[in-house]
């Protein structure tokens, strides 16, 4: 249907013209004149977002005559649809191909060649809102604030009041609730346009049977278990993103839908099919960082994410750490473990994992080993939980002396996560913090370890081209004696995850043993870094950065701990699925010395 072009007799205000250069059938320049309200830069920015003939010169650089004219004569529904969306309803919209109107020139005499459209809008004045009613309403929905008498009368007000209205019902288990009628009637005159919306809630509901299609490897029982949908239960739309949300959780779905039947199944049943397109079985991923002081970090992983049929996760993970370490030897761990989606409840995993691995540190060397089982339970989308059950080996060598530590600890973590984004937030908080009670045997000392890793992250201007990022860690260890402690429960600060700028694990505690005078680790840490992140392009960035730690025995702030610090500038490229990250950093304080690089993928948090 062609909108129609409203003739009124008013002074239209133009804006400077805004012209592009397209190339015709016959190689000329095509001239295209926007000519918008000059008093209102808000809505011409809204036309040119909205405006074809715009999309058509940023598509293609050499649009032929035929397209130009087709998009000429769909300018005006983008365009009334711009206007609409603002709340104008008596606006004048001329498309002139060459001086003659599009929407008055038939298809079938289309021009061959054009040299010139001229684009014009006069919005005429903005509407309120003379009636603004949605009935009937269940209990609870609040409609939008400018869906009322007196507001500005947009299209989508009206559109969210509706959607509004219907969530509200369908919240009720009313799954089925449409609009009935509507009334919409705009007085020009006196720029008002009433709005008068009926709904039909339809009967209350409840879910039936779910039907899977699509699965092949995936057992179709373990699907239902997965998905969790409340068989029986009164219909809830939470429910089903829910169940849709644990199907794609699981990681061995590319694509998951879960679609409400067209019909009802007497005699209140609702019936859901879930759609699914599984994923490759197995997955494989590398990664490495750099920093010219600690060396290079390699880690590889492999992973079956549907071993025996019921989205079991099998991974196997390895890394090998501080290559060619000034301050320290190689590292090196390997990992196996097996997660098993809703095992108890549709939202709990139950894992069993197994370690192996071997530090060589500036001040010790050992080798570890550890199994568990734990399980995580997600609460929301942005809490999960967990609670595990450990028992850790460690056996090595200090500067003075052996040493062998064994614990039995019981882990409970929590971590809240509401960034925009893992790799590159721009908004949000992350907090991930853990309990560990531990049983020590022998020589160990029993106590509890806590730690704490906190972000936040608030972005400025357009599109947040400019984030500011703040991290504290804490660390603690009670009720163990230092030298009782597993020196991998211990803290340090410095390096690439701590204190950029100072050397890895640079920061410790200075303990006798014997005639000597040997570093450890100490039970309580305090971290710091403050991050001004910036868009110079939008592939490029760069990065101002200070970070500071502390090590101390006792307390936090004992006399017998020490602080130091390190900052420094950093670039990063945004590759699409993260940045890459080089920071180049330098101590500000405490005993470091140098400059120090950092190189890895994603933000340094």
């Amino acid at each position: 249907m062609q909108p129609p072009v409203l003739r009124h007799h008013r002074r239209l205000l133009m804006a400077g013209a805004i012209v592009l250069g397209l190339t015709g059938t016959a190689g000329q320049a095509v001239e295209i004149d926007f000519r918008f309200p000059a008093e209102n830069e808000g809505l011409a920015d809204a036309l040119r977002a909205a405006s074809i003939l715009r999309e058509a010169k940023r598509d293609d650089q050499s649009a032929d005559a035929l397209d130009l004219f087709a998009s000429a004569r769909a300018e005006y529904g983008r365009l009334l649809g711009a206007l609409y969306a603002e709340g104008y309803y008596s606006g004048v919209i001329h498309v002139l191909v060459d001086g003659r109107e599009a929407a008055t020139i038939p298809p079938l005499d289309a021009p061959d060649q054009i040299n010139q459209i001229v684009v014009t809008v006069d919005p005429g004045p903005p509407f309120t809102f003379s009636r603004a009613q949605i009935a009937p309403l269940a209990k609870g929905p609040e409609l939008p604030g400018g869906f009322a008498a007196g507001k500005r009368a947009r299209s989508g007000t009206i559109r969210d009041a509706v959607t509004a209205g219907v969530d509200g019902w369908r919240a009720k288990g009313h799954a089925k609730t449409a609009v009935a009628a509507q009334d919409l009637t705009a007085d020009h005159p006196n720029a008002m346009l009433s709005a008068d919306v009926a709904l039909a809630p339809g009967p209350r509901l409840r879910f039936g049977p779910l039907r899977v299609e699509g699965e092949q490897r995936m057992r179709e029982n373990r699907i239902r278990k997965i998905a969790g949908l409340p068989d029986g239960k009164v219909y809830d739309p939470e429910e089903l993103q829910d169940a849709a949300e644990r199907l794609r959780r699981t990681g061995v779905f590319r694509s998951v839908t879960l679609t409400e039947d067209e019909t009802i199944t007497p005699p209140d049943l609702l019936g859901i099919t879930a759609t699914l397109v599984e994923e490759k079985t197995r997955r494989y991923s590398v990664g490495a960082e750099i920093a010219s002081l600690d060396g290079v970090s390699v880690n590889a992983l492999w992973m079956h994410r549907n071993l025996l049929g019921g989205a079991e996760r099998l991974t196997v993970e390895g890394s090998v750490t501080n290559i060619g370490a000034q301050s320290s030897g190689v590292d090196y761990r390997l990992g196996v473990k097996l997660d098993r989606p809703a095992t108890f409840t549709p939202d709990t995993s139950l894992g069993f994992a197994a370690e192996i691995g071997h530090v060589d540190e500036q001040d010790y060397t050992a080798d570890l080993a550890s199994v568990s089982v734990n399980l995580a339970h997600v609460f929301s989308d942005r809490l999960t939980g967990t609670l595990g059950l450990t028992y850790a080996y460690s056996e090595g060598r200090d500067q003075a002396d052996d040493f062998r530590f064994q614990n039995l600890a019981l882990p409970l973590g929590a971590v809240w996560d509401s960034r925009d984004s893992i790799v590159d937030a721009t908004k949000g908080y992350y907090l991930d913090a853990e309990a560990r009670p531990f049983l020590g045997f022998d020589t160990t000392d029993s106590g509890l370890r806590l730690t704490l890793d906190a972000r936040a992250y608030r972005g400025f201007g357009a599109e947040n081209r400019f984030v500011l990022a703040g991290r504290l860690q804490v660390g603690a260890v009670y009720g163990a004696s230092l030298l009782g402690t597993p020196r991998d429960y211990l803290f340090y600060s410095g390096g690439g995850g701590t204190v950029r700028g100072q050397p890895y694990q640079s920061l410790g505690i200075l303990v006798t043993r014997g005639l000597e005078d040997i570093k450890i680790g100490g039970n309580f840490f305090l971290g710091t870094s403050v991050e001004a992140r910036t868009k110079v392009t939008d592939k490029i960035g760069v990065v101002g950065f200070v970070d500071a730690g502390r090590i101390a025995v006792g307390d936090f702030f004992d006399a017998s701990g020490d602080w130091h610090a390190g900052a420094g500038l950093g670039l990063r490229y945004d590759t699409g699925f993260g940045p890459i990250r080089l920071d180049v950093a330098t101590p500000i304080g405490g005993e470091g010395k140098g400059v120090q690089i950092y190189v890895g993928l994603g933000q340094s948090f």
